[in-house]
């Protein structure tokens, strides 16, 4: 059964750093694209970071450049987020996708990807 768990999402406070975790099971990461959407109240999903299959490229939103990066262990079969400098408008349930031999087109379509966790909470407050 293909299946991706989040965790770490915490609630913390402005310019924190925290890192997500996202663990595969029933099938390997390493030749699939990663990649992370958010979702915060009463907005649209959105894409916040991404890493192709090959690793050779990646895109990440305006939002997230210099502050969020999204990496892989393939020995641990886990995909991350390491996120810094929080700011309250980064709170939303932060989900990982997947998608065998894919890329990261500009925008993040989530169509472009297939498999989907069910999101970790993250909470920016002071």
């Amino acid at each position: 059964q293909v299946q991706l768990v989040e965790s770490g999402g915490d609630s913390v406070q402005p310019g924190d750093s925290l890192r997500l975790s996202c663990a595969a099971s029933g099938f390997s990461l390493k030749q699939h694209a990663i990649a992370w959407f958010r979702q915060a109240p009463g907005k649209e999903r959105e894409g916040v970071a991404c890493l192709s299959s090959s690793d050779a490229s990646s895109w990440s939103a305006g939002f997230a450049k210099g502050r969020f990066t999204v990496s892989r262990a393939n020995t641990e079969n886990t995909m991350f987020l390491q996120m810094t400098r929080l700011r309250p408008d980064d709170t939303a349930r932060y989900y990982c996708a997947a998608e065998y031999l894919g890329g990261c087109r500009r925008g993040l379509p989530e169509r472009d990807f297939e498999d989907w966790g069910q999101g970790t909470q993250v909470t920016v407050s002071s």
